[in-house]
């Protein structure tokens, strides 16, 4: 609660339901998650110059070129951007992570 105190103090919004959820933050935990086992425990970066650089890179890929079951094997970016969107199947809904 302290921590949460602190952020009200400096007016920062803390993302959560109104409940205080756990599931509030699970999409972006995920992807932390996916970026650090893929990429950077796998670099062990050993500067932060190199960390940014590489993160830059491994987005890149993440958004352009790598295809993600749960958009239908398209890249989030085709996705943003509707190009090559196929719309599912009926009966199929977009499942999320």
């Amino acid at each position: 609660m302290e921590f949460s105190q602190k952020l009200l103090d400096a007016n920062i919004r803390i993302s959560m339901d109104g409940r205080g959820r756990v599931f509030d933050n699970i999409f972006i935990e995920r992807l932390w998650r996916t970026v650090k086992y893929s990429n950077i425990y796998v670099h062990e970066y050993p500067t932060m110059r190199d960390a940014h650089d590489g993160l830059r890179i491994y987005f890149n890929g993440y958004n352009t070129e790598r295809l993600h079951q749960s958009l239908y094997y398209q890249t989030p970016w085709e996705v943003y951007y509707g190009i090559k969107f196929c719309q599912p199947s009926q009966g199929n809904s977009l499942s999320l992570p």
